[in-house]
């Protein structure tokens, strides 16, 4: 069980967060049609902002919106139906909550707009290596970043942790080419993205070797299908074994959580930030 330095996340406008004493939630908002768990619940802007609202008021202390859906297999959307569907809900989220908002998108375009309407974070499926100009959003913007590793359209290394770093590694100079500062990244190993069930599980339990990187962790198993495959439910059935799951990585490492349930995985990272004070408290006992 490892312990938790903490750190700050310097984000757009000023703001940052504090990660490692306790775990910190990101809420999922899809204001898309067609994604794999909760598509077309909140495509409306009052609706987004309400379960945003919501979503806040449960526990959650970051609020990532998403116009097109990251599942295998689903449609592109342009540009500008990206944007049309997700700076309505920034803009409307801005003047009634304090929550930091992340952009989902890997669009230097979109992450650009969404932070002049009032997004702090740009959380990037494709790590800076789909468009690289995201990177450049950030110097110029001061907005967080959330770096993600895949597979997708590319060969993969066969050990789950070697290609974390072969991927990771290629983003983070990408930052560091365009002056973002360490202090604003926060690296996701990306479950589910081009991995399958056994991929998924032995990264679940090797995650502490990401520490290696030196940089704050976000874990997203939500609802995934290797969840289902485990459990044998479905996609919306999938809370009570996100939540474990949520616990397991916060006992190894992880310090914010990409979730759909804020509820159950606030529940299930109390009890685990409550082992790890535990621990501090008996290892200075110890001296």
């Amino acid at each position: 069980m490892l312990q938790l330095r903490s750190s700050f996340w310097r984000v757009a406008h000023g703001r940052e967060i504090e990660l490692g004493p306790r775990g910190v939630i990101m809420a999922i908002i899809n204001v898309t049609p067609d994604s794999f768990s909760d598509g077309g619940r909140y495509e409306s802007v009052d609706a987004a902002v309400e379960h945003a609202l919501e979503s806040v008021s449960e526990g959650a202390a970051i609020i990532d919106i998403g116009g097109e859906s990251t599942r295998p297999g689903a449609a592109e959307v342009s540009p500008a139906e990206e944007q049309s569907r997700v700076l309505p809900v920034i803009e409307a989220l801005r003047g009634r909550s304090d929550a930091l908002i992340s952009i989902d998108t890997y669009r230097a375009e979109t992450a650009r707009l969404a932070v002049g309407a009032g997004a702090h974070i740009i959380n990037d499926v494709f790590g800076l290596q789909k468009e690289a100009e995201i990177a450049r959003v950030s110097t110029d913007t001061g907005a967080g970043l959330c770096l993600m590793h895949t597979g997708r359209e590319r060969e993969k290394l066969p050990d789950v942790i070697a290609d974390q770093y072969h991927f990771l590694v290629r983003s983070l100079e990408i930052a560091a080419e365009a002056g973002v500062m360490r202090e604003r990244i926060v690296l996701d190993p990306g479950f589910g993205f081009a991995k399958d069930a056994d991929e998924n599980l032995e990264l679940m339990a090797r995650f502490a070797e990401l520490q290696r990187f030196g940089l704050p962790l976000l874990a997203g198993t939500s609802r995934k299908r290797f969840v289902g495959a485990v459990t044998g439910r479905d996609a919306a059935e999938r809370d009570v074994a996100t939540a474990a799951s949520s616990a397991l990585l916060r006992l190894q490492g992880a310090a914010v959580f990409r979730v759909h349930n804020v509820a159950i995985n606030r529940d299930a990272l109390a009890v685990a930030d409550a082992m790890l004070a535990a621990r501090r408290d008996f290892e200075q006992r110890e001296g």
